[in-house]
């Protein structure tokens, strides 16, 4: 019968853990959407000051869309916006996969 060494094992998958964790660190730091942006003055007005990652831009944007109650309410993919948003994304209905790139011509 073949005996385990219980603090080997424990040693083991802490060292697997760390490197995990050391791994998805990693992998954050290189990922475009945690890189803080500028946002522009247009942009600002909708979202506020600056800057931000492009993650907290799309989630501040679909946070003032919801608050403004700015989605068509038969499709809701598609965007009617108001003076603000409109001078970020134009003034035409918009589906949410173009207001993206929309929005990401006022970030720098």
């Amino acid at each position: 019968m073949t005996r385990i060494n219980y603090t080997q094992v424990a040693s083991a998958r802490a060292r697997d853990e760390i490197t995990l964790e050391k791994e998805i660190m990693m992998a954050g730091a290189n990922n475009a959407l945690q890189k803080p942006v500028e946002v522009s003055s247009e942009l600002e007005n909708v979202i506020g000051k600056g800057p931000m990652t492009r993650a907290q831009v799309t989630s501040k944007v679909w946070e003032y869309i919801k608050k403004h109650d700015l989605q068509v309410a038969e499709d809701k993919r598609m965007i009617e916006a108001d003076e603000k948003l409109g001078a970020v994304i134009g003034k035409e209905r918009i589906s949410m996969f173009k207001m993206t790139a929309a929005v990401s011509k006022h970030l720098t």
